[in-house]
């Protein structure tokens, strides 16, 4: 993929401060390990690594001299709509130049100022230095697929992908919100925008941001919108499979191989079918590489639950049989995870998820082997309604995040001084309150629609962007464009107004069955929704519970004091002897409830995060 990052200050002469901006750059090589460039002025710098995935990248940061003043860009992302956009350009009488990405969105900028962003199709962070103003705009795509961080200071500002190009900078010192530890313990319940580090913010998904003397502002140029929908079933089908085979098209648009993560079941099957199709189509000689993980403690350790029933790999295999695809199984042991966990970290610059990151690292290292574009189906069971939660009117009717249930959770273990600081319980209330407030309400809306639009709402704000923040950080860190045709703006507009009756017709993700069916093997169709894998092993197991047995109570571990000693202690201890099943949402895994735990305490230490 690539990566961005830059800094305005008003008050020194960043001229003086190369060195630091070429750090910052550096930061982004795992992004962007192809090419490199910077942009220095006394006022502004911006730096860019690049991933040449496609001819069209072109050099960047792109600078251009309007009335003898700089206007400069640089974005980190993928255009979809690139021809379209030129048109556009040309059309108003600008000039899209090579047609580069970079150059479009500058003369689009240079036409339509800020609004230009409603006329881009694809993923991207971006940022534009207008030296006619005085003035940075940064923006985020319209589902936040890709990142892009930022943290003002008095008369500046710093912003990059990731939070390594900022943490590069002197002038950050990363200091842990002690208000946010509820979010560090559990990310999904993260607000648009919002951090465990004091002071580092996320551009929030379809927004633009523009600072200058006066300070920052922000725009919101996106948003889902409510309206009644008409269409009949069959219509509505199709409808969506015409969106979702657009999305697709588009984005298997690339020069070189084109893989696809295959997991058999619907959405990820869809999602290369389509691609084999197209690539057939355009009368291509290319191969759909299809991708699978497994693991080699399944047939003596894995147990069915209610979100995982079976393994991925039989029904992939069937899968790539059934489309035509040159299908590969990676097989990780618990070595393999173990090993790769400190990438993970340096991924996220942030707590992670250990094995599920692992895991799916691994996955996009092997197909890094084979190209640079891939394609996913991740975000179609919050678009379509496809986890269990979604069928039990238990769950839905009561009033808190449907995804979370009843189990232990690591912040009700914190110190009681802490527990005064923040409530975890009215913490939660509030954030969901907060979500809840900002749903599109639809006048008139029946009561049963209007509380699944709620339930929609609630799971596209948080678990959807903590499936969309691993994808990338995974994929970019190896090298690797993994795309998501689940997310084109259009499919979420067209469904989100879809009624439950109709996405729920003939059951789970009755809906996009009925879209796909043509393309889809028996297999797929009828086999069960199943998440993405884990490892079932006691060995990893041990691993967290003797790491967690350490944070809660060794005093050089930079958590201590932070939780409950004694109760932190009767959780590990449980967790230790099997006695939480009954709690855990799905039959989920007893030791993950750990994971937080570790990979906070192991963020801390290693990125050198001062506690307050």
């Amino acid at each position: 993929m690539s990566g961005l990052v830059g800094w305005v200050d008003f008050h020194h002469d960043l001229t003086k401060e190369e060195p630091v901006v070429h750090a910052m750059t550096d930061s982004m090589r795992n992004r962007g390990p192809d090419t490199k460039g910077t942009w220095i002025s006394r006022t502004a710098a911006l730096g860019h690594r690049d991933l040449l995935t496609t001819t069209v990248h072109g050099e960047q940061p792109f600078a251009s001299r309007v009335g003898g003043k700089p206007v400069t860009v640089t974005v980190a992302g993928t255009l979809h709509n690139r021809r379209e956009l030129a048109a556009d350009i040309e059309a108003a009488g600008g000039n899209p130049g090579e047609r580069t990405d970079a150059e479009l969105f500058l003369q689009a900028y240079l036409l339509w100022g800020n609004r230009f962003v409603e006329r881009v199709d694809g993923v991207f962070g971006f940022a534009v230095w207008d030296g006619r103003t005085q003035r940075l705009v940064l923006g985020r795509d319209r589902v936040g697929i890709k990142p892009l961080y930022y943290s003002a200071y008095d008369g500046g500002i710093l912003f990059a992908s990731v939070p390594k190009g900022i943490m590069a900078n002197p002038r950050f010192t990363a200091r842990l919100d002690l208000r946010a530890l509820p979010v560090a313990l559990q990310p999904r319940l993260a607000l648009p925008g919002e951090t465990p580090l004091l002071g580092l913010y996320e551009v929030p998904p379809g927004h633009v941001l523009t600072y200058t003397r006066s300070g920052l502002t922000k725009d919101r140029y996106w948003q889902l919108t409510s309206a009644p929908h008409g269409d009949s079933f069959e219509t509505t089908a199709r409808r969506v499979r015409e969106l979702l085979e657009d999305a697709v098209e588009r984005q298997a648009a690339t020069d070189g191989p084109l893989g696809a993560m295959l997991s058999g079941g619907v959405d990820s099957t869809s999602v290369a079918a389509l691609a084999v199709r197209q690539l057939r189509r355009t009368g291509s000689e290319r191969t759909l590489d299809t991708y699978c993980v497994q693991f080699e403690s399944d047939p003596a350790h894995f147990v069915a639950t209610e979100l995982r029933p079976d393994v991925d790999a039989p029904y992939a295999a069937a899968a790539a049989e059934f489309m035509g695809s040159r299908h590969h199984t990676l097989t990780a042991t618990v070595q393999d995870l173990l090993d790769v966990i400190p990438d993970t970290r340096r991924a996220r610059d942030l707590p992670g998820w250990g094995q599920f990151d692992a895991s799916m690292y691994l996955l996009f290292r092997e197909m890094r082997g084979n190209g640079t574009v891939a394609l996913t189906g991740e975000a179609a069971d919050e678009v379509f309604g496809g986890y269990p939660y979604f069928f039990k009117q238990e769950v839905v009717g009561r009033r808190n995040f449907p995804w979370l249930g009843d189990g232990p959770k690591l912040s009700r273990y914190l110190s009681p001084d802490l527990m005064a600081l923040v409530d975890p319980e009215e913490d939660e209330r509030a954030r969901y309150s907060e979500i809840v407030s900002q749903v599109p309400r639809l006048d008139g809306e029946d009561p049963e629609n209007a509380r699944m639009r709620e339930i929609f709402h609630l799971g596209l704000a948080g678990p959807l962007s903590v499936i969309l923040d691993r994808k990338e950080r995974m994929s970019s860190f190896n090298g690797l464009d993994v795309r998501v045709p689940f997310c084109d703006h259009r499919l979420l507009e067209y469904v989100w107004n879809v009624p439950w009756s109709l996405k729920s017709r003939g059951g789970v993700k009755g809906l996009l069955k009925a879209a796909m069916s043509d393309v889809l093997p028996p297999s797929t169709v009828h086999r069960k929704k199943s998440a993405y894998p884990h490892v079932q092993n006691p060995e990893y197991d041990r691993t967290l519970v003797r790491a967690a047995s350490w944070i809660a109570n060794d005093a050089a571990s930079p958590l201590a004091g932070l939780f409950d000693t004694a109760r932190l202690n009767g959780l590990i201890e449980r967790i230790r002897n099997n006695a939480i099943d009954a709690e855990l949402p799905g039959g989920s895994n007893q030791a993950a409830l750990l994971i937080q735990l570790v990979e906070l305490h192991t963020w801390v230490d290693e990125y050198g995060v001062s506690l307050p």
